[in-house]
């Protein structure tokens, strides 16, 4: 038999059990902020306690701050994810914790903050951030006590249970992506006829290459421009502008791109999008987010590109804009780029030494082929990844509903 519902009078809670309570979180929780961590150890250090941040541990202290247990969520940044965590020793960095009272368990909490909505407390700023007040003065369904640790224990063995599935679903992404890099490297620097006559290419991270096949740099290919760089007033209205992240997570430039930019006829003039353009990320936060490429392949009339990207315009008909698509995003490249790059307060990938990038030209027809065979076989590989990724998008899915409905009361345990 269906046991009684009410309605908590809450949106995103809807009906709860009879017998259940809506509360504000404050009345049975105090909040706290963490401290920025300014003494830090190697982790086999005895007196080592972990620092929690928002992605879990992530250094380490001997200035242990606190133990037992607590419910972290982030106050700047990375939100909506919190943490659990118990032990006789941690600390916490720029992140808020919560300590309860014996009427509420921490992680029976820890799984509503999993379900709560948290987007409406989120100021969306150049750093989004959450006001610990106004969250723990939002209201939460409170069953009684001996519920909340059925509830707690169900959820342990339930979501264990679908993170391993998650966890070998994603391992399974990265080897795939592993597999098409590899596959790319091979056919970029040892082409795709099988058996020929090699050459040293006097690069010891390309090695061999075919006979008749030629190493130049870059700078014998194209001239490089640095992207536009404006006030944010004039974002946003205007005409296509490439972004950082059309390039970045693209192999190939969407013709239509999501940006909007105001600009003169001058500026699309020099900061122009044309077919066979290549691109690159110049500046981040870490080395391995700069020097990603993308081939524009069809000209984006009056465009312009962004002062985060590098554009190099090859000035002969000597690569194959297909067959860049593919050679600038190979391994050997990455080992080049990490290998040589300056990181001050953020990595940043100058001209000179983009210039100096080695580029492998095949015969433009082997170019064609090398271009039409990564074509098929990185085709075939994204679309095992795609059903890979749709299996993480359901088993995700998934899971937040479940712990929703059990948290909630909607589903019994």
């Amino acid at each position: 038999m269906a046991r009684k519902m009410k309605d908590s009078g809450i949106e995103w809670i809807g009906e709860i059990p009879e017998g259940w309570e809506v509360v504000q979180l404050k009345r049975f929780a105090e909040v706290h902020n963490g401290r920025e961590i300014d003494v830090e150890v190697d982790s086999t250090d005895s007196s080592a306690v972990g620092v929690y941040g928002s992605g879990g541990v992530f250094k380490y202290t001997n200035r242990a701050q606190y133990s037992g247990k607590a419910v972290l969520f982030g106050r700047k940044g990375t939100l909506g994810k919190p943490l659990y965590v118990e032990g006789q020793l941690w600390a916490v960095d720029t992140m808020y914790f919560l300590t309860y009272s014996n009427r509420l368990l921490e992680k029976f909490s820890y799984y509503q903050f999993l379900a709560f909505n948290w987007a409406p407390y989120i100021t969306h700023t150049a750093i989004p951030s959450v006001v610990a007040s106004e969250i723990v003065a939002c209201y939460f369904p409170i069953p009684p006590l001996e519920e909340q640790a059925k509830i707690a224990d169900y959820l342990d063995n339930g979501c264990a249970s679908l993170d391993t599935i998650l966890d070998k679903t994603r391992s399974s992404i990265e080897e795939y992506k592993k597999l098409k890099q590899a596959v790319i490297t091979q056919a970029v620097t040892k082409g795709v006829r099988g058996e020929r006559e090699m050459k040293d290419s006097k690069v010891d991270y390309i090695g061999q290459i075919p006979d008749e096949w030629v190493l130049c740099k870059l700078r014998n290919i194209g001239d490089a421009q640095n992207g536009i760089s404006k006030a944010s007033e004039f974002f946003g209205k205007g005409t296509p502008f490439v972004s950082y992240s059309d390039v970045y997570k693209n192999y190939s430039l969407p013709f239509s791109v999501s940006g909007l930019v105001e600009s003169t006829p001058e500026e699309q003039e020099r900061y122009s999008v044309k077919e066979g353009d290549i691109f690159f990320t110049r500046t981040s936060e870490t080395i391995e987010e700069v020097g990603f490429s993308c081939v524009c392949e069809k000209d984006i009339p009056n465009a312009t590109f962004a002062g985060f990207l590098i554009r190099v315009r090859p000035f002969s008909d000597k690569l194959h804009t297909p067959y860049a698509k593919y050679y600038f995003r190979s391994s050997h490249l990455r080992f080049y780029l990490v290998k040589e790059m300056n990181l001050v307060t953020r990595a940043s990938l100058g001209q000179s030494l983009l210039k100096s990038m080695p580029v492998l030209l095949p015969p433009l027809e082997e170019q064609k082929e090398i271009a039409a065979y990564l074509d098929a076989k990185c085709a075939e590989i994204d679309r095992l990844i795609a059903k890979k990724e749709q299996l993480v998008k359901e088993l995700e899915s998934y899971k937040k509903s479940l712990i929703y409905e059990v948290v909630t009361g909607k589903r019994e345990v």
